[in-house]
């Protein structure tokens, strides 16, 4: 076991899907307390709800992603679709702040880390709603990141993209050779990441090693993006 995180608190939202069991592994590897919540936060109150249930929190860990992300012209997309992006991803990170950074404040320590988009930094067709959201999370993460920042609370943001997770890449899609062929093409690393290096990332930005780190959106994405 490493001790990078021993004596801290972390919540993991929507822990069951996205980045959510790859955290948890490797942040209780490094002595964490690791609390797993699974509630779905597009309800109302659920995101007060989790952050009162965790009680201390030293980390949060905004796993926050949707589903409903490509494949639909702008000229077609409907409210409801544009609406849903912004029900799972953006509304969900402003309650989630809004209930835990107080008591963050108080303490003048925290960290709050964001798995975020690279494709808030890059243009892509029939993905209007789905960059809108994840743009929204970068710009909140920016305001936010040097509002608290002198309160010792550091607010940041893992922009990722091609990272090996079931519900973006499942296997069966990174079987075919179409998808190698793209991938080789559109990423310089030319591979998917492993999801425990993504968790990696996020616990750097979630230790006391990444103090100097305000309202950051840095990319992950195997040189796909490099704002």
């Amino acid at each position: 076991m490493g001790g990078r995180l021993i004596g801290k608190r972390v919540l993991i939202t929507q822990a069951d899907a996205y980045m959510g069991s790859a955290t948890e592994a490797v942040f209780a590897r490094e002595g964490a307390e690791v609390i797993m919540d699974r509630r779905d936060l597009t309800q109302p109150g659920a995101c007060e709800a989790a952050v009162q249930a965790a009680g201390h929190v030293d980390v949060l860990i905004g796993n926050l992603a949707s589903p409903n992300f490509s494949g639909t012209p702008v000229t077609e997309l409907g409210d409801d679709a544009w609406a849903t992006c912004f029900d799972m991803m953006v509304h969900p990170l402003h309650r989630l702040c809004r209930a835990v950074l107080p008591q963050m404040i108080e303490r003048r320590a925290g960290k709050i880390v964001v798995y975020g988009s690279a494709v808030a930094m890059r243009g892509l067709k029939t993905v209007a709603a789905y960059s809108a959201a994840r743009s929204a999370q970068v710009g909140y993460v920016q305001s936010v990141g040097v509002e608290v920042a002198p309160h010792n609370v550091q607010v940041n943001l893992i922009a990722q993209n091609y990272v090996e997770n079931p519900a973006y890449y499942p296997p069966e899609l990174r079987a075919k050779e179409t998808f190698q062929k793209s991938l080789a093409r559109q990423v310089p690393l030319g591979r998917l990441a492993r999801e425990e290096e993504d968790a990696l990332f996020a616990l750097f930005l979630a230790s006391d090693e990444a103090d100097f780190f305000v309202g950051q959106a840095i990319p992950f994405s195997g040189g796909w993006a490099q704002r």
